[in-house]
């Protein structure tokens, strides 16, 4: 029997992407300029939250009501303090190479401390296309989990100093709420350590 996971996955290799969400995924079949959608029969819960409870990994799934247009909104709506939104930010670090940063809130990333962590002189910010593509997420959904290929995660030390935090989904305007332990529980081979400015 084929898993949510597995179906999501399956759409994606054939160039599916997830768009939105109300009790059946839609998804869309990029060909040139002309956009196909499908409706895939699947539960309410984005890739993200059924990884998650494959993982048997508590969480919630919260859905913003309208658009989100700042981090402060996010986390305003979701009953949190900036500092528990977790960005997931993608790295290229050279040709078909990539690495996942998350970091708390409004913080930056270090290029310096994450060149000297890699240890490699030269990377850059995947573009959207290059997102959506090795993750499978949109820009602004991107998660650690149910990635179609594994990826080298690098957690800042910002993201653990809180008791509970929220991630993207796989899935706009949706996210999932964990406790952080958990989240580094899920993640074993993520490297933890201060790679903000």
């Amino acid at each position: 029997m084929t898993t949510n996971v597995e179906a999501l996955q399956g759409a994606q290799q054939w160039g599916l992407y997830p768009i939105r969400r109300l009790g059946r995924l839609e998804v869309t079949e990029r060909a040139g300029k002309r956009a196909t959608r499908y409706n895939v029969s699947m539960n309410d819960s984005p890739p993200v939250a059924l990884a998650l409870t494959q993982l048997h990994i508590p969480h919630r799934v919260f859905t913003h009501a309208g658009a989100v247009t700042s981090l402060e909104q996010a986390a305003q709506e979701r009953g949190q303090r900036p500092s528990q939104v977790v960005r997931s930010i993608l790295f290229r670090l050279g040709a078909d190479r990539f690495a996942m940063v998350l970091i708390a809130g409004p913080d930056q990333v270090s290029w310096r401390r994450l060149r000297q962590q890699l240890g490699q002189s030269r990377l850059s910010m995947a573009s959207e296309a290059e997102v959506l593509a090795i993750t499978g997420y949109p820009v602004g959904a991107v998660s650690p989990f149910a990635l179609p290929q594994p990826l080298p995660v690098f957690i800042d030390d910002s993201v653990i100093a809180e008791e509970e935090i929220s991630i993207g989904s796989g899935w706009r305007g949706t996210t999932v709420i964990l406790r952080t332990a958990d989240l580094v529980a899920a993640l074993p081979g993520a490297a933890i350590g201060r790679f903000r400015t």
